[in-house]
């Protein structure tokens, strides 16, 4: 079957206009309908780039509750195919919550869930851990169609229309960085090993769409990935300590996030994030950036912009340090930390003798090891 793809902020919103005249086409209408279902894809990737991790979020949510209005009335049953990476910039995160964070009329018994990278591995890799991750999807699928809202309509009203100030503030914070910032986009491809990661044959597509170095043309992979290598991980956070601090009513954002499964999920990968980088790490990298005063500049707002997100955090969802109720992630996440270290390490020193035109190729060789440990390591980073 044909499937539409919505990934950018500007596909989603246009996601319920699109598929009305989709299906005000006679034949497909007609085919749909025979069928019984219709599949439509949304993009995790692209629209993170786009406008950053909250506003992605929330346009993925808003994109799938106006859909359903828009099936039911051609008589068509929705399949959203949700184009989920392993980074949690990329949609990744337990499958079990963000099912269950869908809204209840975009499930309905059908959902299509992508697994990409070192994700297959860890979720699918034996019989015993491929059966339990079904098994868990199965079952959020299940509670997501039958379970009763947990919330009224005053209440979703309600947060709604907080998230749409949140997102708004997040997007502006965001593209205000990535895009508008001057040379950002050196600073990017200086600070991470993105030329690197760009010549590994580990993929099917080049990683810009393009000859240009634009940001814009650059593929959602290396971009989350490059970022996860020097320990900034930045798509999976930036933007939202803009929007936690502009937003007044903070015991509506406690209440948001202990009742809203939406938000508790999105916070949750969040915090997950936040636990995996390292920005003392990513300091080590900033040496590679050839100009020093503005290198300097834009990871001190970097810097910044993580240790409010991080006060965020912690302030609405009432935790004294990341991962209080995760204990087994935490330890999880702890015990790899020690070993993750050194790898950066290695890596810095590794680039800046590639970069300076050293020519022995156990240098490119053992970028490329620790590009593939460290991913390992981190686990859901691609």
């Amino acid at each position: 079957m044909p499937v539409p793809l919505f990934e950018t902020i500007a596909d989603l919103e246009a996601a319920p206009a699109v598929m009305a005249e989709y299906f005000a086409l006679p034949e497909i209408g007609a085919m749909a309908r025979a069928r019984g279902y219709q599949e439509v894809m949304i993009g995790y990737s692209d629209s993170n780039k786009d406008g950053g991790y909250l506003t992605s979020n929330w346009s993925l949510y808003q994109a799938s509750e106006a859909l359903a209005p828009v099936f039911a009335k051609a008589c068509v049953a929705m399949q959203l195919f949700h184009g989920r990476g392993g980074a949690v910039g990329r949609g990744g995160g337990s499958a079990f919550a963000a099912i269950r964070a869908q809204p209840a009329v975009s499930v309905q018994g059908r959902i299509r869930i992508t697994e990409q990278g070192e994700v297959i591995a860890a979720k699918f890799g034996t019989a015993e851990s491929a059966a339990s991750n079904l098994e868990a999807m199965t079952a959020a699928t299940l509670l997501a169609t039958l379970e009763p809202q947990k919330l009224s309509a005053q209440d979703a009203a309600r947060f709604a229309e907080a998230m749409e100030q949140l997102s708004a503030t997040a997007f502006a914070a965001y593209r205000g960085l990535v895009y508008e910032t001057p040379g950002f986009k050196t600073f990017f491809r200086q600070l991470t090993p993105i030329q690197e990661i760009s010549g590994l044959k580990i993929g099917s597509r080049p990683a810009s769409r393009t000859k240009s170095d634009a940001i814009e043309d650059l593929r959602a992979i290396p971009w989350v990935f490059s970022w996860s290598q020097a320990r900034v991980m930045l798509p999976g956070w930036y933007g939202v300590s803009a929007a936690l601090e502009a937003f007044a009513d903070k015991a509506l954002l406690a209440d948001m996030a202990r009742h809203w499964p939406f938000l508790q999920s999105t916070l949750a990968n969040m915090e997950m994030v936040l636990a995996k980088s390292d920005l003392d790490i990513a300091a080590q990298y900033l040496p590679l950036v050839e100009d020093k005063a503005a290198g300097v500049e834009i990871f001190a707002r970097i810097r910044d912009g993580w240790n409010r997100a991080h006060d965020g955090l912690l302030a609405i969802t009432g935790q004294s340090r990341l991962l209080e109720a995760n204990p087994a992630l935490d330890r999880s996440i702890r015990l790899r930390l020690p070993y993750i270290e050194p790898l950066n390490l290695l890596q810095v020193e590794l680039l800046k003798r590639h970069r300076a035109g050293e020519s022995d190729p156990r240098i490119r060789e053992g970028i490329e090891l620790s590009i593939n440990a460290i991913a390992t390591a981190l686990r859901n980073s691609g």
